[in-house]
């Protein structure tokens, strides 16, 4: 698997160099923003897993950053670095749609543990397209949770059947394994837990998108490998 990416916008040269180098002997990716013109970009990308933000930057707020992010890739998990007494400041990111928080100075096992954490928590991959055309089927429309067949039949999805479908076309072209579903789609260890629930979702999921031929076109059943978005499908 390739290694998860982590863009850290940090205006203290010092700070963020010892975040990239600490992120990279870890095994990461490595994206990094000296401030707002540098890091919002980036932010709003979305070519990343996880974003490490500072909160005060030499032209503007990371806040500021931080609902941009929230507008435009609202799955992104955001860690905010704070100073000590910015109290306020990390009550607003948490209303404004941080995952977590972090003082300075911190340890590198600290944040290191917190962005384990929050991306354990964080399965969803938002570089999905908004809306998919499924040519013999319908539409799919992920911001709205639905999908329109070929007659104009609406169907509702729930969040867990979005959040599936949703890394399903981020990771089309190959087979995705039942326990990497219960992993990044439900946030959970797989080790010693039944995997049958994620065939019922599954099942669900063919049913609402009129996928019932006997071999299935659009979410494939690979023998001993998991499912498979079918290729060429978007």
């Amino acid at each position: 698997m390739s290694p998860r990416t982590i863009l850290t916008i940090e205006d203290d040269a010092a700070i963020r160099q010892g975040i990239v180098d600490m992120l990279e002997y870890s095994s990461y990716r490595v994206l990094q923003g000296a401030n707002v013109a540098e890091g919002l970009p980036l932010a709003v990308a979305g070519g990343y897993d996880l974003l490490l933000l500072d909160v005060l930057l030499p032209d503007g707020t990371g806040l500021d950053v931080l609902a941009e992010v929230r507008e435009r890739r609202p799955s992104k998990p955001v860690i905010l670095l704070t100073a000590r007494g910015d109290e306020n400041d990390r009550i607003r990111g948490l209303q404004l749609g941080a995952d977590d928080y972090i003082v300075k100075p911190f340890s590198v096992r600290e944040l290191l543990a917190r962005i384990e954490a929050v991306l354990r928590r964080a399965p969803v991959d938002d570089t999905a397209p908004e809306t998919v055309e499924l040519p013999g089927f319908g539409q799919l429309n992920l911001r709205q949770a639905e999908f329109v067949n070929e007659r104009g039949v609406r169907q509702e999805l729930s969040p867990r059947e979005s959040d599936i479908l949703t890394y399903f076309l981020g990771h089309a072209g190959r087979p995705v394994g039942r326990e990497e579903l219960l992993e990044k789609v439900w946030g959970i260890d797989s080790r010693g837990v039944t995997t049958r629930t994620i065939d019922m979702h599954i099942a669900r999921l063919r049913e609402k998108l009129g996928d019932r031929s006997p071999n299935s076109e659009l979410i494939v059943t690979v023998r001993g490998r998991g499912y498979l978005w079918r290729p060429g499908t978007p």
